[in-house]
């Protein structure tokens, strides 16, 4: 078993978006099977929305206090 394992890493680190697009490939798919497509699709907008924040987050800490303020009225949010 280990030396499966150190050939997908080696073979990963080749070609790591080969395979991380194979891989969601593969969740979507099994998603859409078992929940159906606009369940699917709500779970990948939630992970999109997700993934767009938390890369703001990274990059300027006061995102979230600054989309705050933008969205609630004023003196909500301090």
């Amino acid at each position: 078993m280990g030396k499966l394992l150190e050939n997908f890493v080696e073979y990963y680190k080749g070609h790591k978006g080969r395979v991380i697009g194979a891989l969601t490939g593969l969740v979507l798919s099994i998603l859409i099977i078992w929940i159906g497509f606009f369940q699917s699709l709500f779970i990948a907008l939630c992970v999109f929305v997700g993934y767009y924040i938390g890369k703001k987050f990274e990059s300027d800490k006061n995102f979230i206090r600054k989309l705050l303020n933008k969205l609630l009225p004023p003196g909500r949010y301090r």
